[in-house]
């Protein structure tokens, strides 16, 4: 199945929708992946605290597709922010992937009370600098801590991936990455298996459009601008999350899925102003 992609500020493509591999590790997180990319995945994320570059790499060998094929995305775990740290954690990735540069590489969180996430950046730079990296990017970035980057090093990152789901749809966030030509995307875009799937009224525009809840949510995403990455292991959800670009909801219908948004939330409370990233 043909995903449409969208043009970075950097000039380069990235597939409207991506696989998230968020604890799929290991043999039987290869096969999950192989089939995947046997039904159209390309763009696939994961991450050094993931444990499972190692996996994603192994899937992409043996699906015997060339690496221009793919769109992989990797990130900077907070333990790594200063600026050799970053360089050789970044170089590690690429060795335990297999590969000789990623498509995407992010900083995973910005960790300001350890405020080393400026110099990540300035590795990040470099080793785009140098080849290992086309697009880089943060994650759970705030106005503020994108504005002090940009600032300090002239340089704008291409995708701001945060947290995004009917229960905290991030409007706010969205507009400020278009202000800044940044490509929002959505990690635990269905709310890692939260209430938003039995939502009356989500399931009414499921029974409408004659699709699933979950592609209901992914395709209120993407017409948002925003690139979902759901985590989907079996081969059923798998296809039915990248299936979702033959039908339209309409502006009211994503007003509305806009209206679920709540105060509280996240699915786990991670606040990037004050979160300490799990090592």
């Amino acid at each position: 199945m043909q995903v449409p992609e969208l043009t970075l500020n950097d000039g380069y493509q990235m597939p409207a929708v991506g696989l998230g591999t968020y604890q799929v590790r290991g043999g039987q997180g290869v096969n999950q992946i192989l089939a995947a990319i046997r039904d159209g995945y390309r763009s696939l994320d994961t991450a050094t605290n993931y444990d499972n570059e190692g996996a994603v790499g192994e899937a992409i060998r043996r699906s015997g597709l060339p690496r221009s094929a793919f769109f992989v995305t990797s990130k900077l775990p907070g333990k790594y922010h200063q600026y050799d740290d970053a360089t050789i954690s970044i170089q590690e990735s690429l060795y335990r992937m297999g590969l000789d540069y990623f498509d995407l590489f992010l900083i995973h969180w910005p960790l300001p009370k350890r405020d080393h996430y400026v110099e990540a950046w300035r590795a990040m730079i470099d080793a785009q600098k140098r080849g290992l990296i086309r697009s880089i990017g943060v994650s759970n970035f705030e106005p503020e801590h994108l504005d002090r980057i940009i600032k300090e090093t002239g340089v704008t990152p291409a995708v701001n991936q945060i947290e995004v789901h009917p229960y905290w749809v991030q409007e706010r966030m969205r507009k400020a990455d278009l202000e800044r030509g940044i490509v929002t995307e959505a990690w635990s875009p269905l709310g890692r298996g939260s209430a938003a799937l039995q939502e009356p009224m989500i399931k009414q525009l499921a029974e409408k459009y004659q699709k699933n809840v979950g592609q209901i949510i992914l395709r209120w995403h993407t017409q948002r601008g925003i690139v979902p990455i759901p985590k989907a292991q079996h081969l059923q959800h798998q296809r039915a999350n990248i299936d979702i670009f033959d039908f339209s909801l309409t502006k009211d219908e994503i007003e509305a899925i806009n209206a679920l948004s709540k105060p509280d939330g996240r699915v786990d409370g991670q606040d990037p102003n004050v979160y300490e990233e799990f090592e």
